[in-house]
């Protein structure tokens, strides 16, 4: 119930739907009262925030601090175990494998399996729990893709139980104990996830995937117009910003959540 009540008002306090209760607030200020004013000026507000944020230069400008924190990995060190920790998914077995896994998905799979070949005879160990409407797991649905582009099943490992990256790295803990592994998520959620698994006293090396803001040129009109793309940007830069104060918030309450040392 926490969990779902958790994720219920995370998700309003997203811009889309954060902006959208704002002008709705607005509009009935103008329709049914007499705060004309406060109702104009709400509105233009959630407008006009509404329209930067769907803006490149802006929504990357919050994203590429997150994300830089972690440059990719270049087969610094030689590992046991790649982590690709578990996002949005569907399963439907009438589509391609890969269809299955949705937004930060299947570029964290991609990017787990380069490193997996680097890597020869290291395990690939998939987590994520199954979506209640869903009878089939996060990680399993991760397993059947990675089969599907050649990871032979004796190299998989599911952990199909954790809901949240807490849970994840506790599960993790079980199977890789002290060694060092490679820790594959997206770019964005790679810092806070680190900590949850620095706090469980493993050793993770990062290794981001699914990087989005973006430095490189863009079209004049890409960096002008807006767009549902760079308004995903910004939905990511505030997430994780959520995720990361509620992270600072519940490191004292939660003993599971103890530094290294202190368990």
């Amino acid at each position: 119930m926490l969990f779902a009540l958790k994720k219920a008002i995370g998700g309003l306090l997203l811009p889309l739907p954060a902006l959208l209760i704002l002008m709705a607030g607005g509009i009935l200020l103008l329709w049914f009262s007499r705060w004309q004013k406060t109702g104009k000026i709400t509105l233009s507000v959630a407008w006009l925030l509404l329209l930067a944020l769907s803006l490149q230069p802006v929504a990357d400008l919050l994203l590429a601090p997150i994300e830089n924190q972690y440059p990719a990995w270049r087969d610094q060190q030689k590992v046991d175990y790649v982590v690709v920790l578990g996002g949005g998914y569907t399963w439907n077995a009438a589509w391609a494998p890969s269809a299955n896994m949705l937004n930060n998905s299947l570029p964290r799979l991609a990017e787990g399996i380069r490193l997996w070949r680097e890597n020869p005879g290291s395990k690939m160990i998939f987590t994520g729990a199954a979506a209640q409407t869903n009878p089939v797991s996060s990680a399993e649905v991760t397993a059947r893709v990675a089969q599907s582009l050649g990871v032979p099943e004796a190299d998989i490992i599911r952990l199909d139980k954790p809901r949240d990256t807490g849970q994840e790295a506790r599960e993790v803990a079980k199977v890789v104990g002290d060694r060092p592994f490679l820790l594959v998520t997206s770019a964005s959620h790679l810092p806070r996830a680190m900590i949850f698994f620095h706090q469980q006293g493993l050793h993770p090396l990062p290794a981001p995937a699914n990087q989005l803001a973006i430095d490189s040129p863009l079209n004049i009109w890409e960096k002008v117009l807006p767009s549902p793309q760079w308004l995903g940007h910004s939905d990511r830069a505030l997430y994780e910003t959520m995720g990361r104060l509620w992270q600072r918030m519940t490191a004292g309450s939660d003993p599971d959540l103890a530094k290294p040392g202190e368990q």
